[in-house]
């Protein structure tokens, strides 16, 4: 469906551009006027949360009319209610039922394999969400995995079809959301579908280990879980929602009778949106023991990290990595996400900015595994819809070392963009891209509302 759309939206294109230029013959415009460049803003899962306005402080009103993708679902409304009741603050929910989904597979994984040993539990996650017996609520599943049944967990995030091979959602759910009055519409978003369900694994995991009695020590519990999430850092404004599925999945958890007969341990981590900072949570959780970690949140965070992990013989679980290339990386089957690739999100991308019918987009990224790749995802998507060449311009920042360092600075990628004549700029980043979009206007451009 995102291809037949492209494809329509790319021939609109054609035909805008063809009328442009038919037309340009008889301009009565005065040659030499000045010009004004007015773009679309569109962003992607890393800015499009009611938290980002904040980053613009007194210049809040530069988001309205932004609009872009964030891998979600429809979240039914019990959920959102039933993540208030561990947040009554909660104003956004990107990636929470995503890391819900992320601890309760761990903790049905675990119960399933009949031991908190890292290696056992990471057989059975793939399984967990493809195969045997259908259930869609912890307590439930967590029953049929005391008994040995073989399940097919459905959840919030987790809901049309499991784990492929590498152990990533093999369908996504993505959102179309718009910024209007400085904060996100949610009467205006749209969701759509994308990836293959056939992409699902077909290999049946190890037989489940049916629980006899209160195992506990015998089985190494409690299960052990830390986080790996960014309290701070450039993506800190996606920690609630994250914080909140985590808080709630324990807490179903251990009401449905936690796992090899011991309450479900959380100990808290930071990934600082950082390598050092995370690098030390990681090395802090090795040694409390801890036996699978969730997170990081930032793609490039988890690449990291996973040495240290995968030495460590830990499982490394991410609600929210989206780096396509984390998809080959040499995990030792200790690797999972439940975000889906943005190799699926670039064609949802494409396919928001095409139906507008832009003739000249440019595309910004901050420079790390998640910004260049989705950058370069969305760029091949929109080739293959027609648009390539001159059409398109690619640009990238570095962003902020710490929470120290100066703010981005894009004056000088700003003027290319208005150079460029661009009608239309994709901002792929962070918190930290509200810098992007505020040099922008500090160049003259204008962004259309």
């Amino acid at each position: 469906m995102l291809v037949s759309r492209a494809s329509r939206a790319a021939m609109s294109m054609a035909c805008a551009a063809l009328l442009l230029a038919t037309s340009a013959c008889g301009s009565d415009k005065p040659e030499g006027a000045a010009t004004t460049t007015q773009v679309r803003l569109y962003g992607t899962d890393g800015n499009m949360q009611n938290s980002y306005v904040d980053e613009f402080k007194d210049r809040r009103d530069l988001v309205n009319g932004m609009k872009g993708t964030i891998p979600l679902t429809p979240l039914p409304e019990t959920f959102k209610d039933r993540l208030r009741t561990v947040d009554p603050e909660l104003k956004d929910y990107l990636y929470s039922g995503e890391t819900y989904d992320a601890v309760v597979i761990s903790a049905l994984a675990a119960q399933l394999a009949g031991t908190t040993d890292p290696a056992e539990i990471a057989k059975q996650i793939v399984g967990v969400t493809t195969s045997g017996e259908r259930c869609e609520d912890a307590a439930t599943c967590l029953q049929l995995a005391r008994a040995g049944q073989d399940i097919e967990y459905r959840g919030v995030s987790l809901n049309r079809a499991g784990f492929t091979d590498a152990g990533e959602p093999a369908t996504a759910s993505y959102a179309t959301q718009h910024f209007d009055n400085e904060k996100i519409d949610d009467g205006k978003t749209e969701f759509v579908g994308a990836g293959d369900e056939s992409a699902a694994s077909t290999k049946a995991p190890p037989r489940g280990k049916k629980q006899r009695g209160k195992p506990g020590k015998e089985a190494g519990a409690p299960l052990v879980l830390g986080g790996l999430l960014p309290k701070t850092g450039d993506l800190a404004l996606a920690y609630p929602p994250m914080a909140a599925g985590v808080a709630l999945a324990v807490k179903d958890i251990n009401a449905g009778g936690g796992v090899l007969g011991e309450p479900m341990v959380w100990i808290e981590g930071d990934d600082g949106t950082n390598p050092q900072v995370a690098k030390a949570t990681v090395a802090s959780h090795i040694g409390k023991g801890v036996h699978v970690i969730i997170g990081a949140g930032a793609s490039g965070i988890s690449r990291a990290v996973l040495p240290d992990v995968v030495a460590a013989g830990r499982v490394l679980f991410s609600p929210s990595n989206t780096d396509a290339g984390l998809t080959t990386i040499d995990d030792k089957g200790l690797y999972f996400r439940t975000a889906p690739s943005d190799i699926l999100q670039g064609r949802a991308l494409a396919d928001v900015i095409l139906r507008d019918g832009p003739h000249k987009i440019a595309i910004v990224a901050r420079k790390d595994s998640y910004g260049e790749g989705l950058q370069e995802n969305v760029r091949a998507e929109l080739e293959r819809a027609g648009l390539g060449g001159d059409g398109v311009k690619l640009l990238t920042y570095a962003p902020p070392a710490d929470a120290k360092a100066p703010p981005v600075d894009f004056g000088d990628g700003a003027k290319q963009i208005k150079d460029f004549g661009a009608d239309a700029v994709l901002v792929i980043g962070f918190g930290e891209s509200a810098h992007v979009i505020t040099a922008l206007a500090d160049a003259g451009v204008q962004i259309r509302h």
